[in-house]
């Protein structure tokens, strides 16, 4: 039964995010998609289930393993995605700004072809990794699973999954996140 019910769960994660983005285009040229409001969700450690293994084959060819006991940001985003677009000059400097306390970022493009991805990368000169798979993104259907375009995860040291900012990012609201993750040690 309870098999069954991750099956129903990471289906219907893998159908929100395909409704999210990429049905049909606008005559701007941009593509619907369910955008996040921005809420945050917090887990205190005691509640926190297991991420799935993120690691695999990133865009330019080189293969991403998360370090150990590490803190990993994991962002979800499309390279049609408005608030994508918005947010990737604070994802990539707060990537800079947080690597040396040990943190890494991550990016898992969705609903996308991977040229699109790979130019998007370019203009925002987005020099963390990215990976092309939404089989990952389902397996985060346990806990604050990816549940707009964009959603940003933070996953602290032990594997588990400690936020989701659903929506865009600020440099506030994901500095407040990682902070709060770093406070809690190794």
């Amino acid at each position: 039964m309870r098999q069954k019910i991750r099956r129903v769960i990471s289906v219907s994660t893998v159908l929100l995010l395909t409704a999210c983005g990429g049905g049909f285009s606008t005559p701007g040229g941009e593509q619907s998609f369910v955008s996040g409001n921005g809420s945050v969700s917090f887990v205190v450690p005691a509640a926190r289930v297991s991420a799935p293994e993120v690691s695999g084959t990133t865009l330019d060819g080189s293969n991403f393993t998360r370090k150990t006991n590490s803190i990993l940001v994991v962002n979800v985003w499309a390279s049609w995605c408005a608030p994508c677009r918005a947010e990737a000059p604070t994802l990539e400097q707060l990537s800079k700004s947080f690597a040396p306390s040990g943190v890494q970022f991550l990016g898992i493009v969705t609903r996308d072809n991977d040229d699109a991805a790979r130019a998007f990368l370019r203009r925002f000169a987005i020099s963390y990794p990215t990976m092309h798979d939404d089989n990952l993104i389902a397996s985060f259907n346990s806990s604050l699973s990816p549940n707009a375009i964009p959603t940003t995860l933070v996953i602290d040291r032990k594997n588990r999954i400690a936020a989701r900012l659903s929506g865009e990012v600020t440099v506030a609201s994901l500095t407040e996140m990682i902070n709060k993750v770093i406070g809690e040690g190794a």
